[in-house]
């Protein structure tokens, strides 16, 4: 399936890290403190929507999935980074980076369709309140998130695909700290690879983009009937229930474009290096702080099960 006969490459090496030799121990220590946290703070949140009966509801079941989602995406390269920021060796197998690359792709696509889902609950929430409990019926909500997945599962499958079928015959020297699209793509051979390029590139940008177009869709006619409520109050109160979501998709969408979108021109092996980074490390941060900081009846919530287990304790 991904092509082994055809590569004379039996592993890379990643130099992602390379041209910071004296800050990969601060490095080591930032991101590794970045990663317990997101872990954690996405495990706190799932475990406040299961124990609270008051949250099983469409947009927080959404929530749990979409956490889900990033702890996977960032189980799938975090780790890696870390061992290879200590270890002197950062050679990659190449069905490691092939498999790196299928999760990493899964689980980042599958956080920008669920996203998109939940951009289409808040708009049913408020735009259509009375039908609510129909459009986001329990059975509807999972049909949405299984779409969700599988919908992640054929774009990982087709990027990996399409990249590791490609003859690999030269250096295998990865100018990335993962297995990424862009730096894989100089070290393969053959008529076929400006193709690839082009199509791994479509499908990456149009999903991408299509995911966007419905958010913003969701959110004009959102703001539509926002405007129509008579009172301050009303209006605030409705927007609240979307700030958090509406953050995340700025963030999210925000360093997505600095990856997929950034104007073509001359490359430094540091600047790729820091804006992987951004997607890789720092959006998974910041997500769960703007969940359960925007996020009214979530962070009450939280404060609340924290208390308590607290004041059990003591």
């Amino acid at each position: 399936m991904l092509g082994l006969n055809h590569s004379f490459v039996s592993e890379f090496i990643l130099i992602g890290f390379s041209t910071f030799p004296h800050l990969q121990m601060v490095f080591f220590l930032l991101f590794l403190l970045m990663y317990l946290f997101t872990l954690l703070g996405n495990l706190f949140i799932m475990a406040t929507i299961w124990s609270e009966r008051s949250l099983h509801t469409p947009m927080y079941l959404f929530l749990c999935a979409l956490s889900i989602s990033e702890i996977f995406y960032t189980f799938a390269i975090i780790p890696r980074m870390l061992v290879d920021l200590l270890w002197p060796l950062h050679s990659i197998a190449f069905l490691a980076c092939a498999s790196q690359m299928f999760f990493s792709f899964t689980f980042g696509f599958t956080h920008s369709f669920l996203l998109t889902v939940m951009g289409y609950d808040r708009y049913v929430a408020i735009c259509h309140p009375l039908r609510y409990n129909v459009l986001m019926s329990p059975r509807g909500c999972t049909c949405l998130v299984a779409w969700s997945w599988v919908g992640g599962s054929f774009m990982g499958t087709v990027v990996t695909t399409a990249i590791f079928n490609l003859t690999f015959c030269g250096p295998n020297e990865i100018h990335h700290f993962a297995c990424h699209v862009p730096p894989l793509l100089k070290l393969a051979c053959g008529g076929n690879v400006l193709v690839v390029a082009r199509g791994v590139g479509l499908v990456c940008i149009t999903a991408l983009l299509g995911c966007f177009l419905l958010i913003l869709l969701s959110y004009a006619f959102i703001v539509a009937a926002i405007l129509k409520i008579p009172s301050a109050e009303g209006r605030h109160k409705a927007f609240s229930t979307c700030a958090s979501h509406l953050t995340v998709v700025i963030v999210h969408y925000g360093f997505a474009s600095v990856i997929y979108l950034k104007p073509k021109g001359p490359k430094s092996l540091e600047g790729d290096t820091l804006m992987g980074i951004t997607y890789t490390v720092l959006t998974p941060f910041l997500s769960p702080i703007i969940f359960s900081l925007r996020n009214k009846e979530l962070k009450v919530t939280m404060k609340k099960a924290f208390l308590n287990k607290l004041f059990l304790q003591n």
